[in-house]
């Protein structure tokens, strides 16, 4: 019998890997090259994810996102900069070499094999004990409400159920980290959000890395710790769900991750702005030019009044042109000078909406802290 002696520098190599960040890629560049010449569709980024987190990387389509997903699974060669999982250097490991599984768009269940045999394929292929399989499949299925569909077909299972199943295909094996590559695009609505709350109970229970691409802002808003935000690809801004909402760094993540209005300075009315520090409108065109600088608030922080009326703060004025009802929410389409229109987002029950009808004068109001200051 082989014994082995643990030495000083394994305990702290296993410390190390136990502590370390699940992805951690430095200056990380992709390159793809055609007839018409090189595209870098990733350029340079760096960024960290934790262990146990559930990480989105957001962004329109050819940011960049999947293929930075392809690059971390090992699917897509780096052309610069180092890739480490579990804090080691897994840059040039074939990707069936890397503890990371993949859940694509598309599932990629096998049609010829059993849910049972879909799930089982990866521990076979780890030469995992039949006794011990049997129960990590069946462990995994129950994980995903799926363990009564062990024997049927993938062709036999509705979308939503091809996707549980190749959740627990990927879950089985117990990765180190878990990517998916929008997983969801291919769902309805109500199954879509049904499928937000179990991934995110799943990641919960399992406290599993996840690295989720989408293109949704809704959805990486409603299940992750953190998101990334991706342009062009490169990376724009990192943070909570909240802070990108509340604290945009870019004019672009500002209408990526949300609903925007951007006001000229020139059409405001009193204080605009408390960021840096509240200024009135005549000071600010003491220092620039008031059509050269915006004022960034949200609709759901605009309060609309019927009628021209005076107020102590900051305000616009205007005439509806449009109003959706969407059930508890209503949105108000307010056009201001030089046919700026503005979105004013509110309570479907607020009294002031009854009289907000197309053509109607109104004023728009907001506290200074509600506003930030943007150049042009």
């Amino acid at each position: 019998m082989t014994t082995h002696t643990h030495t000083d520098d394994d305990a702290v190599a296993s410390v190390s890997v136990a502590s370390a960040p699940a992805v951690v890629l430095d200056g990380v560049s992709k390159v793809f090259r055609g007839p018409t010449g090189a595209k870098t569709v990733v350029d340079d980024l760096t960024l960290t994810i934790r262990q146990g987190e559930f990480f989105s990387l957001l962004g329109p389509s050819g940011c960049g996102k999947t293929t930075t997903l392809r690059m971390i699974a090992g699917l897509e060669k780096v052309d610069g900069g180092r890739i480490y999982l579990g804090g080691r250097d897994e840059t040039d490991l074939p990707a069936h070499s890397r503890n990371v599984n993949t859940v694509f768009q598309n599932y990629a269940l096998f049609p010829h094999m059993s849910v049972f045999d879909n799930v089982a394929y990866g521990l076979r292929r780890q030469h995992v004990a039949k006794a011990g399989l049997r129960q990590r499949v069946m462990e995994a299925l129950a994980l995903v409400h799926m363990e009564t569909y062990a024997m049927h077909r993938p062709t036999q299972l509705s979308g939503g159920q091809q996707q549980r199943v190749a959740l627990a295909r990927s879950i089985v094996t117990q990765p180190l980290v878990l990517l998916l590559d929008e997983p969801l695009a291919a769902l309805d609505l109500k199954l879509r959000e049904s499928m937000q709350e179990e991934l995110k109970r799943l990641q919960r229970e399992l406290q599993l890395t996840f690295v989720f691409v989408t293109h949704d802002q809704a959805e990486a808003f409603a299940m992750s710790d953190r998101v990334a935000v991706m342009e062009a690809g490169t990376l724009v801004q990192v943070g909570s769900p909240e802070e990108l909402y509340l604290n945009p760094a870019t004019r672009f993540v500002t209408t990526f991750v949300g609903r925007a209005n951007f006001i000229p300075v020139g059409l405001v009315e009193g204080v605009a702005v408390s960021s840096p520090h509240a200024v009135a409108a005549r000071e600010l065109e003491d220092a620039h030019s008031a059509d050269a600088t915006l004022v960034f608030v949200r609709p759901e922080r605009l309060q609309l009044h019927l009628g021209e009326i005076e107020a102590s703060g900051p305000l616009v004025r205007g005439w509806v042109v449009d109003r959706t009802f969407a059930g508890g929410l209503t949105t108000v389409k307010v056009r201001l000078a030089d046919d700026v229109d503005v979105l004013v987002t509110s309570d479907s029950a607020a009294p002031e909406l009854g009289g907000a009808v197309v053509n109607a004068t109104v004023t728009l109001t907001w506290d200074v802290s509600d506003a930030t200051l943007l150049d042009r």
